[in-house]
């Protein structure tokens, strides 16, 4: 088991149309041996789309991790102080949390326990999912990138043709992004093909 009894935080925002796949690596991490506790953001805490309604991912995610979902700022802020987890993942992370966590910005639960664990110099694994990655955000992931103790997920453009600005992780390589961050490693290459 290569994750036993390491704490994860896994926090999801809300790329609505990637959380089935996310929640596959959940349960991957979990089978693995690790402690995940599950973090919402409030779009995806509120939130009713085609994929789903949002008491179906607060449920799935509780019973995968076995514990209550952190879904408020007041919630998440001990994460830091408590040294509460090892590592926090953020799958998907959409655009508008890659902008906010470029920016010093800390107004989801999602964004507190990433600076939260930040503060402890502990690992953060993003998996990005946005459509504007190569529009808008370019040069968020480029800060974020170069930002210590941020690593990515594997990502690359998931529809080059019909979105030429959005850029997916690679989710089935969250469990192993990790591995490497836990050492202090990006895992490469960071750029592939996903299409």
């Amino acid at each position: 088991m290569r994750f036993k009894d390491v704490r994860v935080g896994f926090a999801v925002t809300g790329s609505h149309c990637t959380l089935d796949e996310v929640m596959v690596q959940v349960a991957r991490l979990v089978q693995e041996g690790a402690l995940v506790h599950p973090i919402v953001s409030a779009v995806v805490d509120e939130t009713d789309t085609r994929f789903g309604p949002a008491a179906k991912w607060k449920d799935m995610l509780e019973k995968i991790a076995g514990k209550p979902v952190i879904n408020s700022i007041v919630g998440a802020e001990p994460i830091g102080p408590g040294k509460l987890l090892d590592v926090v993942v953020v799958a998907p992370c959409t655009g508008n949390t890659l902008a906010k966590l470029a920016g010093g910005i800390t107004d989801t639960p999602v964004l507190m326990a990433v600076k939260a664990h930040l503060r402890n110099l502990r690992p953060v694994v993003l998996a990005v999912s946005t459509n504007d990655g190569l529009g808008m955000n370019a040069k968020n992931i480029g800060l974020l990138l170069n930002t210590k103790n941020i690593y990515m997920v594997p990502f690359g453009q998931d529809s080059p043709q019909g979105k030429p600005n959005s850029l997916k992780a690679k989710m089935d390589l969250i469990p192993d992004t990790v591995l490497c961050a836990l050492e202090g490693k990006q895992i490469q290459p960071v750029l592939i093909n996903v299409a």
